[in-house]
């Protein structure tokens, strides 16, 4: 992404002189912010499809509860899969952002500051299906692993000097 739209008119060439394209990375509280609300809107789509497969099927529901018996190790690894597409679908349509974001007013962004693309999105969210991906943004600033393997940044919008396009 430009410091400008690249269809401008010299008026906006004014206003945007001698802009720079800064970017201030989102602190740990925020992140943390995002991971928990994201998370539990994940938990929330799920439930309510649940409820709705529930009435549509409800011997599918039943031979699923049967078949429980506590801590399985592939249900664990489908949830994981399960919120690495969702974050995909959401960032990648919404442009980096997911609700955790945007209450937060922090985005996701290349490193050059410009809006990450549908494969980036689908690489961020592969990368969030790893186990233990949530303990690599420990740390000051957090630069969790689904960042890093994407040079990616979550910026604090207020903070950065990123034209959101």
């Amino acid at each position: 992404m430009e410091p400008y739209p690249s269809t401008h008119t010299a008026e906006q060439e004014d206003i945007f002189a001698g802009f720079e394209n800064t970017i201030e990375q989102a602190g740990s509280g925020k992140r943390l912010a995002n991971y928990l609300i994201d998370l539990i809107s994940f938990y929330a789509i799920f439930f309510i499809i649940g409820m709705i497969w529930a009435i549509i099927s409800p011997e599918t529901i039943e031979e699923l509860d049967t078949e429980s018996t506590g801590f399985n190790l592939l249900d664990r690894l489908l949830g994981l899969v399960l919120y690495g597409l969702y974050m995909f679908v959401i960032e990648a349509l919404f442009k980096g952002k997911s609700l955790g974001k945007l209450i937060t007013g922090t985005r996701a962004v290349n490193e050059d500051g410009s809006t990450i693309s549908t494969k980036t999105a689908l690489l961020r969210g592969l990368s969030r299906m790893v186990p233990f991906n949530a303990f690599s943004a420990l740390g000051a600033p957090p630069y969790p692993w689904h960042d890093r393997w994407t040079n990616t940044y979550v910026i604090d919008e207020k903070r950065s000097g990123v034209v959101s396009q």
